[in-house]
């Protein structure tokens, strides 16, 4: 409750002072009056204001007060009244002064036949002369107090404190009914609103975006002024404030001779670090928070609650929610942090793997870059080789021998000597060109393609593909170069889903074709693209020969692969394609 509320009141004949008992008729509809309020209002302080009303019309008083426990500070505060002046909406009543505190004190119910002459009483309203002072619980706990007052003594009877406990304790089973739906309405809504803040978050593949969002979506889903993250770095035992908001929070942080980072030890975050649980601090304003560097200098925010980001083993940062007024937070609103934190915690690091991914996926373009380089540099070289060495015979067939003092003969060794120098250069570069069989290991097929289909998950998922693989029953080795053999793998993979701009299914299949000779191990990767153009299917494998539709492939990756496939004694071939897809074979010698 953060606001007060004067009830009008219908001016009536002056209650009558007999002790007449009201008729069971009547309590019966004061009751209905008040139990209707669960189907008809949705908002408790409302109910609350109906119910002050129903029960002060029922006992016929000229005024009246319901004053309610704060839930975060435990002090009791006038929200409702009847016939009192407009400066009593929020006044706190002290545990134990005056008869409402008294009665909030002790949980009984007192009637006061003259509070003139009950010592007591603290005058507010100097008409009042008969009260009723009732406490409000609800499960247990002290929830309010009401008090209904009359300006003639000994205005109230044993049978009025029968009947206003009767009412109270309806009161407290309808306000209970409508905190509980209002309670499953928010739990509905906030879940509601963390399902479609990780489907947002998921999407997220820059960290800092990530972060900026999820405390954007903090303030959503809290009842708080600020939230912030901030990143764990265990080596250097640090915490680095990486997002805020509102974002102004911090203002010096860029130019502060403390900014970040900063020591566990000198940052309140640092405690939910270590003890890799939730802590709640409810007085920030204490002088034991003045030299911790990650609480905003501003003097409204009172209270906070550090929630670890857990990945595993490690606390990879924290989240803190501040609140501008004294606040302590409920379980569920622990319990919907902590989901967020998970939620954080996961999304970012499957960013920080995504980024990994990229980053692979470049060098292994580069690698591929590197790659075309050299076959380009070993063909140019086998190219050359054979002129070459035809005319290095011719040369020497010639037979041409010159006197010593002839110049012609320094020209001849000249030649014989560059032709050397020619011969060596080509055989380095085709040296080098040929991949060393001490390079080639032993692998099972299997792990091959399982790794490369884990570097390839999270951008099979941002491309909305779907991954099948069904290996052999007989497990299949091969002797090979495992690097070259997942650029190969990579490069036919990439080209399906590229095939595949709105999405679709890749199926890898492993094989054994067995002859009398030897037994060939054949992995099949099959897409549901429209398949390779009918114009290109006889050079698909041509080098810079390229189908793509933004032209952004260089066309060397299959002629690449191809060469990559038939040093290992193997090869690469179309299968089948068509507009239902394409399936693409590469076999090479299983190990025995």
């Amino acid at each position: 409750y953060r606001r007060a509320t004067s009830i009008p009141m219908d001016k009536e004949e002056p209650s009558n002072p007999s002790a007449i008992p009201p008729s069971s008729d009547e309590i019966a509809a004061t009751l209905y009056r008040i139990s209707a309020l669960i189907g008809r209002v949705t908002d408790t302080h409302r109910a609350s204001h109906e119910i002050l009303r129903a029960i002060a019309e029922h006992l016929g008083c000229d005024a009246a007060i319901l004053a309610l426990v704060d839930p975060d500070t435990g002090i009791l505060r006038v929200e409702h009244f009847i016939n009192y002046p407009a400066d009593l909406a929020g006044a706190d009543i002290p545990s134990g002064v005056g008869l409402t505190g008294w009665v909030a004190l002790h949980r009984t119910p007192l009637l006061v036949p003259d509070v003139q002459h009950d010592p007591r009483d603290i005058p507010v309203r100097p008409q009042t002369r008969a009260a009723i002072v009732h406490p409000l619980e609800i499960d247990g706990h002290l929830h309010g107090v009401f008090s209904f007052e009359k300006d003639q003594p000994d205005a109230f009877h044993h049978h009025d404190l029968e009947a206003t406990s009767t009412l109270v304790a309806e009161a407290a089973h309808t306000l209970r009914e409508l905190w509980r739906h209002r309670h499953l309405q928010r739990q509905a809504s906030q879940f509601e609103i963390l399902s479609n803040i990780a489907q947002e978050l998921s999407s997220k593949l820059e960290a800092d975006e990530l972060l900026r969002a999820v405390t954007r979506h903090t303030l959503r889903l809290a009842d708080c002024a600020l939230a912030t993250i901030q990143l764990h770095t265990p080596a250097t035992r640090t915490l680095h404030l990486s997002a805020a908001h509102p974002a102004d929070a911090f203002p010096a942080t860029s130019t502060s001779p403390q900014s970040p980072p900063w020591p566990l030890e000198e940052t309140l975050a640092g405690s939910a670090v270590t003890t890799r649980k939730q802590l709640e601090f409810t007085n920030l304003g204490q002088p034991d928070f003045a030299d911790l560097h990650d609480i905003p200098r501003l003097p409204a925010l009172q209270s906070v609650l550090l929630t670890p980001l857990i990945d595993g083993d490690h606390v990879i940062g924290v989240l803190s929610v501040f609140t501008d007024h004294p606040h302590r937070f409920s379980n569920d609103e622990r319990r919907l942090l902590r989901a967020l934190a998970n939620i954080a915690s996961v999304a970012l690091q499957n960013a920080r793997l995504y980024q990994r991914v990229f980053q692979t996926e470049e060098t292994l373009r580069q690698n591929e870059r590197l790659t075309t380089l050299g076959l380009l540099a070993a063909e140019i070289a086998h190219e050359t080789r054979n002129p070459l060495t035809v005319i290095r015979l011719l040369f020497g067939a010639l037979n041409l021998e010159f006197p010593p003092d002839d110049p012609r003969r320094n020209d001849v060794e000249v030649i014989r000597e560059k032709l050397d120098q020619l011969e060596s250069f080509v055989s380095r570069v085709l040296s080098v060109a040929k991949a060393p069989e001490s390079m080639h290991t032993r692998v099972a097929l299997d792990d091959i393609i399982r790794e490369t289909c884990q570097l390839l998950r999270l951008k099979l998922k941002q491309a909305h593909i779907h991954l099948h693989y069904q290996p052999s029953p007989t497990p299949l080795a091969v002797d090979c170069n495992k690097g070259q053999i997942q650029q190969v793998l990579l490069n036919l993979l990439l080209n399906a889903i590229n095939a595949m701009p709105e999405g679709g299914h890749i199926s890898i299949s492993t094989s054994a074709i067995h002859s009398s000779d030897d037994t060939t191990a054949c992995i099949d990767i099959t897409d549901t693209g429209p398949g390779i153009p009918e114009q290109y299917r006889d050079r698909i494998f041509d080098s810079f020969l390229s189908a793509r539709a933004d032209h952004s492939g260089t066309g060397l990756g299959l002629s690449i692969s191809r060469r990559i496939m038939r040093n290992h004694h193997g090869d690469i071939q179309i299968v089948a394609t068509g507009p239902k897809g394409t399936t693409m074979r590469i076999s090479m010698p299983a190990a025995h």
